[in-house]
């Protein structure tokens, strides 16, 4: 046991110094070191503390608990001491905390664990990348605090230079995930090209990020279309891919990324209130510019808005 421990710890850590090579490359674009010196403080919200309501009981009394799956930066990765959760939703989530007059207490967990943990009370919330759908919403309640987007990336030296809709990607090689959200919008691009006359989309499909990262280096794809915070990431440790566009996860439509509470629990308003409250005097777009994240900002947190449909 303690040697399998050991090793889990060794893996950790070269993930969170690696990325592939990575950490190192990315360290004058990003910070993945535990002590995060630069973390922004809030100040405390007295209208979101008056919005919790007097019979939620948080899991510790005076903390804010929350789950967050450390998938990988600017996001949430483990840090260089491979035990300590840093990126943009700890940041948000130390924000949130600050605002509600707790401290924050982080549990990781894997993403596919994250919906049995909230509904048996293991944390108050999970601010982890969850995106906002009609089929989640029959289970939880949601408080958005930055849009679901991907990104077009290209080579730093393409001639391509913007992708803004499907006449821009017509005849273009894509490299997408398979079975993704991403595939299916870029599916409908292509036969909307089709329909205008225009080339179709050739989609690309990789076993693996590696592999799809040589193939657009090589010149074998034109395109990479992943999530946007991903792309971001490897942008600034490669230094050799740039953005070019980006995709709303709910195209034609907004898709948000939110907090996710119990359903009913009566947090979400507090918690959406909170996050208006950031945006407001700043510290929202302090926190996402830190992490090379702007473009995924919000103009005001909602309550359970509108979500991807179920397909």
């Amino acid at each position: 046991m303690i040697a399998f421990a050991a090793l889990r710890t060794l893996l950790i850590a070269a993930m969170a110094s690696g990325l592939s090579f990575g950490a190192t490359r990315a360290a004058d674009d990003f910070d993945l070191s535990p002590q995060q010196p630069g973390r922004l403080h809030a100040a405390r919200n007295e209208a979101a503390i008056a919005a919790i309501p007097g019979e939620f009981k948080f899991v510790t009394p005076g903390k804010f608990t929350i789950a967050v799956s450390p998938g990988g930066p600017p996001l949430a990765t483990y840090a260089t001491d491979a035990k300590t959760v840093v990126g943009a939703d700890p940041d948000y989530a130390y924000a949130i905390a600050d605002s509600l007059g707790l401290t924050l207490e982080i549990v990781p967990v894997a993403w596919i664990d994250w919906p049995l943990g909230l509904a048996s009370g293991k944390y108050d919330a999970v601010i982890s990348n969850v995106g906002v759908t009609e089929q989640r919403k029959e289970k939880f309640d949601f408080s958005t605090y930055r849009q679901g987007l991907h990104g077009f990336f290209v080579k730093s030296d393409s001639p391509i230079a913007s992708i803004k809709q499907p006449k821009d990607a017509a005849g273009l090689r894509i490299i997408v995930g398979a079975g993704t959200n991403q595939e299916r919008i870029l599916v409908k691009w292509s036969d909307q090209d089709v329909a205008a006359g225009l080339k179709p989309i050739e989609l690309q499909y990789y076993d693996d990020e590696a592999a799809s990262l040589l193939a657009l280096r090589s010149g074998r794809a034109d395109v990479i279309v992943q999530p946007h915070a991903q792309l971001v990431f490897i942008a600034a440790r490669d230094k050799n891919i740039k953005r070019v566009g980006t995709l709303s996860a709910g195209w034609p439509d907004r898709s948000d990324v939110a907090i996710t509470t119990r359903k009913g629990s009566g947090l979400a308003e507090a918690l959406t209130v909170a996050t208006n409250g950031l945006i407001k005097d700043g510290s929202y777009a302090k926190i996402l510019d830190h992490w090379h994240l702007s473009e995924e900002a919000l103009p005001a947190s909602e309550t359970n808005p509108p979500g991807l449909p179920k397909y």
